[in-house]
């Protein structure tokens, strides 16, 4: 199977979890999962921007330890790659080993990452996050993989705002439900 058949198929992949599961977990899970084997990387992260905007916490992964998921706190102001990133550029880091941008390099030398390409996740125009692709050697990255990545993103958000609409209906619907209950009571 050639790459694009591997993109192809990865984001009707993608695209099916989207539409069938509104359990975040499951369908990010399942992007990491797929992102990484289409791009034949080592592993994939997905983080998201915690309610103050000043730090990027750990949604899914795939391919990665548990200890490296569990480095330390991604701060914004301490990672100049997700700053970058979260103005809506894809950015490249040829040696993440090394690269003054990225947070934690000696981690990324212990888990055995060599290049890193970051997306970002995107709402209408704002930040929510940032997905990572890992390479376990140095590699380029092509267009066409800055493409599909992007394309997987977008995808990402997707899910991410379909599950937070499904949270806010269902929360809305249970004080509905409790306000009925509580008015037939009296």
């Amino acid at each position: 199977m050639d790459r694009y058949e591997s993109y192809y198929r990865s984001l009707y992949t993608v695209a099916m979890i989207v539409n069938s599961s509104l359990d975040p977990s499951t369908v990010l899970q399942t992007i990491a999962e797929q992102a990484a084997k289409a791009m034949q990387a080592k592993g994939c992260s997905i983080r998201l921007l915690d309610r103050t905007g000043k730090r990027l916490l750990p949604s899914a992964a795939w391919g990665l330890s548990k200890e490296y998921m569990r480095k330390g706190p991604v701060e914004i102001a301490r990672s100049e790659v997700d700053r970058e990133a979260l103005t809506g550029r894809i950015i490249f880091i040829p040696d993440a080993t090394t690269d003054p941008r990225f947070q934690y390099g000696k981690a990324a030398k212990d888990e055995g990452i060599a290049s890193v390409l970051v997306a970002p996740l995107t709402v209408e125009e704002s930040p929510i996050g940032v997905m990572r692709i890992y390479s376990g050697t140095p590699r380029d990255f092509d267009p066409a993989e800055e493409e599909f990545l992007r394309a997987i993103a977008a995808l990402s958000t997707v899910a991410i705002e379909n599950a937070r609409l499904h949270q806010a209906l269902k929360k809305d619907y249970e004080m509905l439900a409790s306000f009925e209950y509580r008015v037939f009571e009296d």
